[in-house]
């Protein structure tokens, strides 16, 4: 088995403790750490956006220039380097581009030159590895926004020396959100926008970014086992079933792993009081806490917390049908979130007439997150698909029992106490029915109510089951050392 050490180029359009809008965001921050510890030297590439975190401490590297075609201007643009416990990251810092209010867009809608701004992106961080004399073995590209990087290493960068023997991975982190622009995007890269080849421009006219970063990667992978396979079906790939298929030698799933330094609830500075699985009683106050801060009655109702973007994909067309004869029985839930303004409406409605059992909290905000995870008693995940999905991790480290659909990374990930009562960490239902959701619901607060005993059992053994990331690292080494020796005629 090859064991030499790499050098990782690992592009991504958001990295936790910078820019974050979702999981993509845990994965670019902790998985380059772990392949740091096992010795390979890593790069990550993201961004420089306005709201980016610690800007005061960056250092501009260099100044550069992106030469398009002659009819039209130039693009000059800054590297601005910060640092990720040690690692080295690479801003791309253009006003035009990135200096804007949000990451993708603003109230809930996209910026409409997104395929533009990202085409720039690609361009610009392959760019940049060139000047800083970076030759990297493997890049590893995340999600629709770096899926153009795969493409022009195979093109224009094809005689390049300096990208000769470098392999590429791509991990659809969500194959949802593929990236679909219209040509008149692309004029930054003309042999895109003029190119003749159905792969690249469908109908000649427009790009699905992800579907090209599929045929163009050396290796693709996604972000659970159960998530790949769902991705090779018509009715779990969102359309690109095919491209899945069509690299299956090439593609699998590797489970996330859950980031125990920000996640654990024996250190974590969040909440009121810390517990471990051979001492619950930490968590018995952070439930109080939590009833307090959100001004629910302090009781011993069960509660069951939420903390989510607001959106279709996270079960509440599941959620709001059942929700008014779900708070009839004596219980208590929290939803912490932002997103769709249709749900958010919903939510407020109910919410206002169930004072004492039910608190929306229409925002994203670390500690309420914390404190959501540690005081409650059940979590919510009820999604109608899931890659990863990391709130359940998050939810068995805390003792926080999971009630998810048996979907992508929540399969992987949650054992059902009805299927193996001996072995279960939490709930797991099947159909997209709200009653079904109500039935298993019901479900846990009857063995809540009848078998505290049994609760105090899985809440402890739920805290027994670890994801780590070094062993997520691993798997990715071992696709690297694999994309390296293998040889493919594009």
């Amino acid at each position: 088995m090859d064991n030499r050490k790499l050098k990782i180029l690992f592009v991504s359009s958001e990295v936790e403790g910078f820019s974050k809008t979702g999981g993509l965001a845990d994965v670019a921050k902790a998985l380059p750490v772990e392949l740091r510890n096992l010795g390979h030297e890593v790069k990550i590439v993201t961004p420089f956006y306005r709201t980016i975190k610690h800007r005061e401490h960056a250092q501009q590297r260099l100044n550069l220039t992106l030469h398009t075609d002659h009819s039209r201007p130039s693009v000059n643009f800054q590297v601005q380097e910060l640092s990720l416990d040690g690692i080295p990251v690479l801003a791309i810092d253009n006003t035009h581009y990135f200096d804007r209010e949000g990451l993708y867009g603003e109230d809930n809608h996209a910026y409409q030159d997104n395929g533009e701004r990202f085409a720039f992106f690609s361009l610009a961080a392959l760019q940049a590895c060139d000047a800083l004399d970076f030759t990297p073995d493997i890049i590893h590209c995340n999600d629709w926004h770096t899926g153009l990087i795969p493409y022009l290493l195979k093109t224009r960068y094809h005689e390049h020396n300096r990208f000769t023997h470098t392999k590429t991975l791509l991990t659809t982190h969500n194959a949802c959100y593929q990236g679909i622009y219209d040509k008149s995007q692309l004029n930054l890269i003309p042999e895109v926008s003029s190119c003749m080849d159905e792969r690249v421009l469908e109908n000649y006219s427009y790009i699905n970014y992800l579907k090209v970063g599929l045929t163009y990667s050396d290796k693709i992978n996604t972000v659970s086992p159960n998530y790949a396979s769902e991705l090779l079906t018509i009715l779990g790939s969102h359309g690109m079933s095919h491209h899945f298929i069509e690299r299956i030698q090439d593609f699998e799933g590797i489970l996330n792993g859950c980031d125990y330094d920000d996640w654990n609830p024996e250190n974590d500075s969040h909440i009121p009081a810390n517990y471990s699985a051979d001492d619950l009683s930490g968590k018995e106050i952070c439930k109080k806490a939590l009833q307090k801060e959100v001004g629910l009655p302090v009781n011993n109702d069960p509660v069951f917390g939420m903390v989510c973007r607001l959106t279709e994909q996270k079960g509440f067309g599941l959620i709001v049908p059942m929700l008014e004869r779900f708070l009839k029985h004596n219980v208590q839930l929290v939803i912490v979130g932002s997103g769709d303004p249709s749900i958010t409406g919903q939510l407020n409605a109910i919410a206002n007439h169930f004072p004492d059992k039910f608190k929306f909290i229409d925002a994203y905000n670390t500690d309420l997150a914390h404190l959501v995870e540690a005081g409650s008693d059940f979590f919510v995940m009820p999604s109608l698909f899931e890659p990863c999905g990391l709130n359940q991790l998050y939810s068995l480290a805390y003792g926080t029992l999971p009630i998810v659909r048996a979907v992508g990374g929540l399969k992987d990930t949650v054992l059902d106490y009805d299927q193996d009562p001996d072995h279960a960490n939490g709930f797991v239902f099947y159909d997209t029915n709200p009653n079904q959701l109500l039935n298993i619901l019901r479900r846990v607060v009857l063995l809540y109510t009848e078998h505290p005993e049994e609760m105090y059992r899985l809440k402890t053994q739920a805290m027994r089951s670890h994801f780590y990331w070094s062993d997520a690292a691993r798997h990715y080494e071992r696709v690297y050392y694999n994309a390296l020796h293998h040889h493919h005629n594009w």
